[in-house]
């Protein structure tokens, strides 16, 4: 009997999100294929270091429970390499106990292509290139940003962060401010307060890791010294009176998060220093290049603020 991958919430990751793969990618942009398969030959038993993902993945799979019933997510590896050169990967991630056992290797293709197999609500990677080519096909996905943030902590709590337009909800809005202005932009939002938001390219994932996060509450409320494992929150540049907007959109899909930061243009790095995601999602490469060395950080390059260059794979 097939396995069951359409019942399980699936994030799909490359090995250049999952593990620090600098110095490899250097051989084989100086080097060339056959120089990288001799260095990751050679560099086998070598154990990769941590990358941006690797805080979020670990702490996901730790939510699956030691039965076959209770184990709802699945990371799938989706990578470049070929078999031969991928094993160091699979290696690695024995060394770091992480229960990830099925994966794609596609020797050089667009390893995004797989995600509707696997059932991916998001595929994460730091290959520029992938990303935007996958979003500009209209699938989640997003680009892990360089940080030197360095995960030193031993316990099980999730902490996701999400700006909102661009990434749950569509840009609609943004288009309104970004041609009319601000004043105009409040003006829009004000009278559709009570009109929902169309869904953005985070907004199955967004769903995904909520019905998760409310398991773990109903856990809680069964089980007074059960502390939920998940946290989420919204930080986003909106301010009243466009703040109405995002609560009738998050209210309309039974989705209650844990916090919500509507900063009005107040750097968010801010509130992240204190809430400490293990990865924040943002449309804007401005709002995650000052906040990549606070937390692990994706950027999602959809909708106005990103048309130029995903306009240009299309």
């Amino acid at each position: 009997m097939p396995y069951p991958i359409e019942q399980k919430f699936v994030v799909a990751v490359a090995s250049s999100a999952l593990f620090q793969l600098d110095e490899a990618d250097q051989v084989f942009r100086e080097k060339g294929e056959e120089e990288y398969r001799t260095y990751q030959r050679e560099h086998e038993q070598t154990v990769l270091q941590p990358g941006v993902a690797f805080p979020l993945i670990k702490r996901l799979l730790n939510l699956n429970g030691t039965e076959p019933e209770d184990q709802p997510v699945e990371v799938v590896l989706l990578s470049r390499n070929d078999p031969d050169t991928g094993l160091r990967v699979f290696k690695s991630i024995e060394h770091y106990g992480l229960s990830i056992s099925r994966a794609a290797f596609v020797a050089g293709a667009n390893p995004f292509i797989y995600m509707e197999a696997f059932n991916a609500s998001l595929f994460l990677s730091a290959n520029l290139e992938d990303v935007r080519e996958a979003v500009a096909n209209g699938l989640p996905a997003a680009q892990v940003f360089p940080s030197q943030y360095v995960d030193e902590e031993d316990g099980t709590e999730l902490r996701i962060a999400f700006d909102f337009d661009g990434i749950i909800a569509d840009d609609s809005a943004e288009g309104i401010y970004q041609e009319l202005g601000m004043l105009q932009f409040h003006e829009n939002e004000r009278q559709k307060a009570r009109e929902l938001l169309p869904p953005g390219p985070l907004f199955k994932f967004f769903g995904e890791i909520a019905r998760l996060q409310k398991r773990e509450w109903e856990w809680a409320r069964q089980d007074e010294a059960y502390r939920p494992r998940i946290r989420i929150a919204i930080v986003t540049a909106r301010n009243a009176p466009a703040h109405e907007r995002v609560v009738t959109t998050l209210r309309s899909l039974g989705i209650r998060v844990d916090e919500a930061f509507f900063l009005g243009g107040i750097d968010k790095g801010r509130v992240l220093r204190v809430f400490k995601p293990h990865i924040f999602f943002d449309d804007q490469i401005g709002h995650i290049e000052g906040v990549a060395g606070i937390s692990p950080s994706a950027h999602v390059p959809f909708g106005i603020t990103n048309a130029a260059a995903v306009k240009a794979l299309r």
